[in-house]
């Protein structure tokens, strides 16, 4: 029996236009370093992944400018980034077959996601390392949730008893998730696309901490999340 092999997988294709910046938002500078670093570091901190593979955008020319020799070969760029999320996704897990096995286990991590911590991680790895399907990282939903309708009004209150946000990274066999996004349409998540399969992916308990990066104001508190730790994972 051959032991566990995990690897990461972050798209990194997308322009992140609701930062209100004119580079894309997994560039932007953050405690020295672009946030894209944070994120791949944050995966390979732990040491039990191979690799991360980095799915670029095929005109991609910023990512070459800094500086990633700390990871040496366990961080790999792919320029076969597509113009959603799930086909970045899909383009990264096809790239990467010659080197991953339909087994291995893929945890897909968001680009936009730098504080990662190294306890969920670990709890994420353990907890699903012997699931049959996998599941992700997520938080129960702890504001009140209004539904509205086309005018802004509110239009009904959603009960937030057993709903949770979802995080990343996501963790799904290798050949799973290839097989699922293959038939998947549209959807925001990896976890979406197996579900759409039938399958019920885990729930493994996160941190609020780690955010997603999606306005300015949130890079400032990323900041400060990262700083408070006195370390880059």
């Amino acid at each position: 029996m051959t032991s566990e092999r995990f690897f990461g997988l972050i798209p990194a294709a997308g322009a992140g236009a609701r930062m209100g910046q004119e580079l894309a938002k997994q560039y932007l500078m953050l405690a020295g370093q672009p946030m894209l670093y944070h994120s791949v570091n944050a995966l390979l901190a732990s040491g039990r992944i191979d690799t991360v593979f980095v799915v670029l955008a095929p005109a991609d020319s910023a990512f070459k400018h800094h500086d990633w020799s700390r990871f040496g070969e366990r961080i790999a760029p792919l320029y076969c980034g597509g113009a959603t999320r799930r086909d970045s996704v899909l383009n990264g897990l096809i790239a990467a077959s010659s080197t991953v096995q339909p087994d291995d286990w893929m945890l897909v991590h968001d680009a936009a996601r730098p504080c990662l911590g190294q306890r969920e991680l670990l709890r994420l790895l353990d907890d699903l390392a012997a699931d049959e399907i996998g599941g992700i990282l997520g938080v129960a939903v702890a504001d009140t949730l209004k539904r509205v309708d086309p005018g802004g009004r509110i239009d009904a209150t959603q009960a937030r008893e057993r709903l949770w946000q979802a995080q990343t990274p996501q963790m799904f066999r290798h050949g799973l998730l290839l097989q699922a996004l293959s038939r998947s349409g549209t959807v925001t998540d990896e976890a979406g696309a197996v579900e759409a399969m039938g399958l019920k992916p885990k729930l493994v308990q996160g941190s609020s901490a780690n955010l997603k990066v999606t306005y300015a104001e949130d890079l400032q508190l990323a900041q400060a999340i990262l700083t408070n730790r006195g370390t880059l994972a």
